[in-house]
């Protein structure tokens, strides 16, 4: 009867060295693979990188630095129109091409915490169904970046609302 339960405590030994191993192996073949976010974008997406900074935004964003050098804001709101005018808010919305703004302000935010949805600016409706993406603005450290795109994921004018909270 003890020999049963050697064999068997030798082969229960031996099924968990070898599927921790293949439990290993898996693991590490995933980490080499495509990261999963890439390997589900559709083509449609696109390059997620910024425009370039063009000349007038950079002496925008120097002067309205300038301008309010002693301004400390806790957190500012702006409401953009679909068309790259400013509904409501602080701050200059510079729009780049299709579904891509910069929103300037006179204060820095390159550390600030930002948070964007696609609204509208007006009481009325719905606003379409989108997805809306926000990050600090190359370069420019008074400048976020935002970029919409409709369901699909193809890059398109939407009118959205943006809130900075310094920290």
């Amino acid at each position: 009867m003890s020999t049963f339960f050697r064999r068997k405590a030798a082969a229960v030994t031996f099924a968990v060295l070898a599927l921790t191993l293949a439990g290993g192996g898996i693991a590490a073949a995933g980490a080499s693979a495509k990261a999963p976010q890439e390997a589900v974008q559709p083509a449609a997406r696109g390059t997620n990188a910024q425009p370039p900074v063009t000349a007038e935004s950079a002496r925008m964003a120097k002067a309205a630095l300038k301008a309010n050098s002693a301004l400390v804001a806790t957190a500012t709101t702006v409401v953009v129109n679909s068309n790259g005018t400013k509904a409501r808010g602080t701050g200059t919305v510079i729009k780049y091409g299709v579904g891509q703004y910069e929103v300037q302000f006179g204060f820095t935010v390159s550390t600030s915490i930002f948070v964007a949805t696609i609204g509208r600016a007006d009481a009325c409706c719905i606003p379409p169904a989108g997805e809306i993406s926000v990050a600090p603005r190359l370069s420019t450290p008074n400048a976020v970046f935002v970029q919409t795109r409709n369901s699909a994921g193809t890059p398109t004018d939407l009118g959205f609302h943006l809130v900075v909270h310094t920290a």
